[in-house]
């Protein structure tokens, strides 16, 4: 391992970030800025929803930030760069293996994800006020943060070295969407007890593990499901995306 490349690899992902950093700004803080106005604000002073809503969208919203971002961050770049702007060619001959290059592409693709749901938390406080968070377990916030965090990248990962160009729009329809919508993001894993089938097909939704983790760690007042069964689950999606997209890491820059 060639620690000086990955580090300089990284390095030149932050200068490209940094020269791009309106488009990065919009397309990390946009998002959530609309998800934290329109639903907790909106929704809840119209009427239509009551104030502990409030407290209990914040960690379904910084999970869809988070995801969002995460997968956004890697997926685009990689299908871009394998299949129109060939500028992977150039990191392949790099002094580094193939392997270092993908977990380099998902550390800065977490990196993202982590600031765009961290910036929830403040936009909440600024636009929600009053709004009844808190870090009750800072250890288990950060170990859940990290791990979906991980969860986006890796997923991005997957899906950019898997989805060809012109796909894209049905990446977006056929996989993100129903993962949203099914992904207890907008209400607890519980609301579902009236459909216990849906209730358990959901828990192959690894977003679903995310708002929940988030939910025990910010507003554990609220039915979640348990913190290890989070972890657990989070980490094994983890393993299995991290694995899919080496494999077809390895078999683009191959091919």
């Amino acid at each position: 391992m060639n620690w000086k490349t990955f580090g300089a690899l990284l390095a030149r992902d932050a200068h490209v970030a940094k020269r791009n950093a309106m488009q990065l700004f919009l397309q990390t803080f946009l998002q959530p800025l609309m998800f934290v106005f329109i639903f907790g604000r909106v929704m809840v002073q119209s009427g239509y929803m009551p104030a502990s809503y409030k407290a209990l969208l914040l960690p379904g919203i910084m999970a869809i930030s988070m995801v969002f971002t995460g997968i956004w961050a890697v997926a685009m770049p990689l299908i871009a760069e394998f299949q129109w702007t060939r500028e992977i060619e150039d990191r392949l001959l790099a002094p580094i293996g193939n392997t270092w290059l993908a977990i380099e592409k998902v550390l800065f693709g977490m990196i993202q994800a982590v600031v765009a749901g961290l910036i929830v938390i403040p936009l909440a406080w600024l636009l929600l006020r009053p709004v009844d968070i808190s870090v009750h377990a800072p250890l288990t916030f950060i170990a859940i943060t990290l791990l979906v965090a991980a969860f986006s990248a890796c997923g991005g990962l997957a899906l950019g070295c898997t989805v060809n160009q012109q796909h894209i729009g049905l990446m977006f329809s056929m996989v993100l969407t129903p993962m949203i919508f099914f992904g207890c993001t907008y209400y607890p894993w519980s609301a579902l007890n009236s459909f216990p089938i849906l209730q358990k097909i959901v828990l192959i939704n690894p977003l679903v593990y995310a708002s929940e983790g988030l939910r025990a760690s910010l507003v554990p007042g609220f039915p979640h499901l348990s913190t290890t069964a989070v972890l657990a689950a989070l980490a094994i999606f983890d393993l299995l995306l991290l694995l899919v997209g080496l494999r077809q890491f390895d078999k683009k820059a191959i091919s």
